[in-house]
């Protein structure tokens, strides 16, 4: 872990998505992250320890789908294939796909496997999974602010983590898609989906991958825009009817400019807290216990 010194930042941006904003002031006290992303093979070592089983590795609840035929119950992901040339950006199931079976084991369903890849991020664990590996590792998961804040590594120089140009002197900084999305991916140094942690370089704390990658939960609850409290402001409640998001921070292997530019500290992305994908792992933190 990286000890992460305390201060103030402008967090959010007005510069991309609506959701990011709107920009304003937050304060963040000192803690210790994780300096990569978790890991197969750390993964692996608390599922041993504990038997865990993952969220995609349970049968579905049948009251949560009422739709769903029984014989469609089964365990699984969801897992992305590319399609085999352009197609509208305005529907993601064009992309993603229900495996039966997919799991942290298996990423990308029956077939699928890890080997070779110890040292990449794990992938479909889902909120519940990412919390249980914290509790068990004695640490927790970060807010959206502490993750926003580290991911800038001591610097406010630009929307991207290193600066105002997404590749300076056109180095590849991070993981991301390579090609013309969802159909053409030439790959990040050679790497097509997840990459061994610390291909790419380190910010200005020692952490990798903080941008690209994977997605990284938070405990944030994902509102439409950054939720500014105040004494005129009540805060929102949640509705009971639908499944819980958190926000996301990160961006992933799968984040391409002309789709999805959100490979910047400031960027979110919603998801529900029962999904696991082939995109999506996790790091934690440590706070003084004062505070924990």
């Amino acid at each position: 872990m990286r000890t992460v010194p305390g201060g103030s930042f402008l967090m959010g941006s007005s510069r991309f998505y609506a959701d990011e904003g709107p920009v304003h002031p937050r304060q963040v006290e000192s803690f210790e992250v994780d300096v990569h992303p978790v890991t197969n093979v750390e993964f692996a070592a608390f599922v041993e320890a504990t038997g865990h089983v993952t969220v995609a590795e349970r049968d579905l609840d049948p009251a949560l789908y009422p739709d769903v035929a029984p014989a469609d119950l089964l365990p699984g992901s969801l897992v992305f294939v590319g399609t085999p040339g352009p197609v509208p950006l305005d529907n993601w199931r064009a992309w993603w796909d229900w495996a039966p079976g997919a799991s942290w084991r298996r990423p990308t369903g029956p077939g699928s496997d890890l080997e070779g890849k110890d040292d990449h991020p794990v992938v479909q664990v889902a909120l519940a999974d990412a919390e249980a590996y914290a509790a068990w590792a004695g640490k927790s998961l970060p807010t959206e602010a502490e993750w926003e804040y580290a991911s800038h590594g001591g610097l406010d120089v630009g929307p991207y983590a290193w600066g105002e140009e997404p590749r300076p002197e056109g180095r590849l900084m991070a993981n991301t898609w390579q090609g013309r999305f969802p159909y053409q991916n030439t790959g990040a140094l050679g790497w097509v989906g997840t990459s061994p942690v610390g291909t790419f370089p380190a910010n200005g704390y020692g952490l990798l991958d903080m941008i690209g990658n994977v997605w990284e939960w938070t405990t944030t609850d994902y509102a439409a825009t950054h939720v500014v409290h105040s004494c005129c402001s009540p805060t929102p409640t949640s509705d009971p009817t639908t499944i819980p998001r958190k926000v996301l921070k990160g961006g992933s292997h799968l984040c391409a400019p002309e789709y999805c530019l959100r490979y910047r500290p400031a960027a979110r992305s919603p998801q529900a807290v029962d999904t696991s994908t082939t995109h999506i792992g996790f790091r934690c933190v440590r706070r003084p216990a004062t505070r924990a």
